[in-house]
Parts: structure tokens; C-alpha cells; sequence
């Protein structure tokens, strides 16, 4: 193989492994690792914990778009990824998704914790083989996909203490009520797209976009109540308090104009927001972390 060549090869599988995406994986897992480690993170769990992570998350996307390869080339927005497009053949992804799941949940359970390789064993199942059929079947695929979407920083709490305790759950939670708008703003802006597919998304039929925008509002103010709870727990402090507060307010402001006036440009600047959102709450977290 060219250089060129290896350099598309590589560029492919990291499209089909979504690895942009894992970025935001890892920075939630680590956080979770931080949290459960008591703020002191050993080396050589940190390193096992990020790779095992990444491999199961790069896993569960590589095996998502092998089952979805059909659908995908229905939709403009994926209709050029590697396997629709025809740069990756179908057994070569089955067989790279099915060893990097291999691989890292052994990662896990031999070089971290049981109890981390078993949380990410639950994340793979329910996003191969309940998130990912009930996209056809109902509008409530969002909630579900959220579940496995929240449970890295569990994994990552789970590494640090061997268990999860209540501060693990209120990451958990945090990480599940900011996905639904950020999704909801996602799904709006490509539920042309959807409807091709014969994706049961919430905005598929919602063409006005106002029980989308209230369901994102909704979500919004329960992100802001699940932000305090590490306060609660005594796990952070009143700077991680204010900025929480803040940030909350502007993520539910932006919200409340999407479902006030639903348009492409509303639904952008909440999915942007919903980006900046998270790292910075995160940071926050891990610089007043009590």
C-alpha cells in the first residue's frame, strides 16, 4: 500500500470508528475516572481505562454503521461514508468492530476493573441491539440511546473505585438529560434525511418543530437541576455551582428559542450550545471538585 493509500485507509476507518466523536467519549470517562479516583489519577489505569474505552466506543460505531449500511446510502447527510460509499467493505468492518469490542472490554476487566468492563458490555448491547432497531420502530429511540450515551463517565467512576456511588450516577445523569436536546436540534435540522431512512425520530413528524423544542426545553431545565446534584453530594463546590447555573440558563435560553420560532438557524445555535456546554460544565466540575 502508498503512502497516500495507507493515509485514505486510515482516514476511512477513522470516519467509521467516528473518532471525533470518541474524543468526547474519553473527556467524559476521564472525568468520571477523576471523580471516582478521589482526584488522583494513577498512570497505568488512566492509560487502560482511555484505551478500552475508546476501542469499545470505536467498536460500537464501526458496528452500528455495518447494520445500517443500507440505510445510510438512503441519506445525503451519510451516503459517503466509508461502508455506503463502498471504501470499506461490509466483513472487513464486521470483523475490525467485533475485535476492537473484543479487545476492549478484555482491556477492561484484565487491566481496570470487572465491574468498568461490564458497564461497557451493557453500553455496546443496548446500543447495537436495542437503540439501534428501535430507531425503526418508535420516537423513543432518543431516550434509550441516551442510556448508553450517559455511561461513560460511569465507566470511568467505575475504574477509579471498583463501584459506582451516587456521584458516579449524578455524571450519569447529566450526561443523559444534555443529549436530548442536542440530539433534538440534530434531528430537526436533518429529518428529511430521517424520513428516507424510515427513522421514527420525533422530528419526522413534527415538520413545525414545536413539540420538538418544548421536549428540548423540558430536558433543559432537567439538566439544570441534575447539574447541582454534585453540589449536593458535597463533590464540588460554589464556583462549579454559579458556572453551572449559568451555563444551564443559556443552554435553556437557547432552547426556549428553538421551540419559541423552529428554524434551521434556532436549531443551530442550540446544537452549537449544547457543544460548548458540556466541556465547560466538565471542567468546572474537575477544577472545583471538592
Amino acid at each position: 500500500m502508498s503512502i497516500a493509500g495507507f493515509r485514505s485507509w486510515l482516514q476511512d476507518w477513522s470516519e467509521l470508528a467516528k473518532a471525533r466523536l470518541s474524543l468526547l467519549v474519553l473527556l467524559t470517562t476521564l472525568v468520571g475516572l477523576y471523580c471516582g479516583a478521589g482526584g488522583v489519577l494513577e498512570p497505568w489505569r488512566t492509560f487502560f481505562t482511555l484505551l478500552g474505552t475508546s476501542l469499545v466506543a470505536a467498536a460500537a460505531a464501526t458496528l452500528n454503521e455495518w447494520i445500517e449500511r443500507d440505510l445510510d446510502l438512503k441519506m445525503t447527510r451519510t451516503a459517503q461514508r466509508p461502508l455506503p460509499a463502498g471504501r470499506i467493505r461490509p466483513d472487513e468492518a464486521l470483523l475490525g468492530g467485533a475485535g476492537m469490542a473484543g479487545l476492549g472490554l478484555a482491556t477492561l476487566y484484565f487491566g481496570v476493573h470487572p465491574p468498568a468492563a461490564l458497564l461497557a458490555a451493557v453500553t455496546l448491547a443496548l446500543y447495537l441491539f436495542v437503540y439501534t432497531p428501535m430507531k425503526k420502530w418508535t420516537a423513543f429511540n432518543t431516550l434509550v440511546g441516551a442510556i448508553p450515551g450517559a455511561i461513560p463517565p460511569l465507566i470511568g467512576f467505575a475504574a477509579g473505585r471498583g463501584r459506582i456511588e451516587a456521584e458516579g450516577w449524578a455524571l450519569f445523569s447529566i450526561l443523559f438529560f444534555w443529549q436530548i436536546p442536542h440530539f433534538m436540534a440534530i434531528a430537526w435540522r436533518h429529518r428529511e434525511d430521517y424520513r428516507k431512512a424510515g427513522f421514527r425520530m420525533l422530528p419526522c413528524s413534527d415538520d413545525k418543530g414545536r413539540i420538538t423544542g418544548l421536549v428540548a426545553l423540558i430536558y433543559c431545565l432537567a439538566l439544570l437541576v441534575a447539574s447541582i446534584w454534585p453540589v449536593a453530594l458535597q463533590a464540588a463546590g460554589w464556583i462549579y455551582a454559579g458556572g453551572a447555573i449559568l451555563l444551564g440558563l443559556g443552554y435553556t435560553f437557547l432552547a426556549g428559542a428553538f421551540a419559541w420560532r423552529p428554524s434551521m438557524a434556532s436549531a443551530r445555535s442550540l446544537f452549537l450550545g449544547s457543544i460548548l456546554y458540556l466541556p465547560i460544565l466538565l471542567i468546572l466540575l474537575v477544577a472545583d471538585r471538592k
